[in-house]
C-alpha cells in the first residue's frame, strides 16, 4: 500500500496531539539531539510545561504508525517525513515545536534547520549527554519496567554511539544527570532570547 502522507499526519495529530495548543507571534523549533538513554524525553517533558510546547517524540509517532515497529530504513523514513510535515503545519501555525529524536546525523539535522527557516521559525539545538554509567542504568531500569515508548536498549545504545556526528552549528549542551531544572531555565532563556536577541 502506497504511503499518503496527509493520511500519517492525520492519524498523527488524532492520536498524539492536544486539543489546545498555544500559538505565539514567535514559534520555536527545539531540536533534540542525542543517544538513547541520554535524557531528551525527560527534559522535553520538563520543557513543555514551562514554555507551553507541543512534543514531537519520534518514538510515539513510528508506534502510532507501525503498531509492531521493524525499523527498516523505509519504515523510519516514513516515521521522519511525517514528523516533518507536522512539524511544519505547526510552526506555521505559531505552536513552539520540541522534536524528541535521536537526530545523530548531521545532515538529518540540516533537512530540520531548513524546515525551520522556512517556516519563519527560530531554531534552538539541544544536545543531551550524560556518563555511561548513567545511560546504562536507565536503559536497564527502563528495560526492566518495560513501560517506555522506546525499544532502545544497551546493544542499540552501543551501535548508535559510533554515528553519532558533531553539531556544527550553536547549540546548548544539557548534562542530564545534572540539575534538570536549572536546565530547562537555561533552555527558556535561550527561547526568550529567540525573541528578543539583544535581552
Amino acid at each position: 500500500m502506497p504511503f499518503n502522507l496527509s493520511e500519517a499526519v492525520a492519524k498523527v495529530e488524532a492520536l498524539l496531539l492536544p486539543p489546545d495548543m498555544e500559538t505565539t507571534a514567535y514559534p520555536v523549533l527545539i531540536l533534540m539531539s542525542g543517544l538513547p538513554g541520554s535524557g531528551k524525553s525527560y527534559l522535553s517533558e520538563r520543557l513543555a510545561k514551562v514554555l507551553p510546547a507541543v512534543v514531537i517524540e519520534s518514538d510515539r509517532v513510528r508506534k502510532a504508525l507501525f503498531p509492531q515497529p521493524t525499523y527498516t530504513a523505509q519504515e523510519s523514513a516514513v516515521v521522519h517525513r511525517t514528523c516533518q510535515e507536522l512539524m511544519r503545519r505547526l510552526l506555521r501555525k505559531g505552536v513552539r515545536v520540541i522534536f524528541d529524536a535521536t537526530n545523530l546525523v548531521e545532515f538529518q539535522r540540516e533537512l530540520l534547520y531548513s524546515l525551520a527557516e522556512h517556516s519563519g521559525a527560530h531554531l534552538l539545538i539541544v544536545r543531551t549527554v550524560a556518563p555511561e554509567a548513567v545511560i546504562r542504568e536507565r536503559l536497564e531500569q527502563r528495560k526492566a519496567k518495560g513501560d517506555s515508548i522506546s525499544d532502545a536498549d544497551w546493544r542499540v545504545y552501543r551501535r548508535m554511539s559510533q554515528r553519532e556526528q558533531k553539531i556544527r552549528r550553536t547549540h546548548l549542551c544539557i548534562d542530564t544527570s545534572q540539575d534538570i531544572e536549572e536546565a530547562v531555565r537555561k533552555i527558556v532563556r535561550a527561547v526568550r532570547r529567540c525573541r528578543n536577541p539583544v535581552a
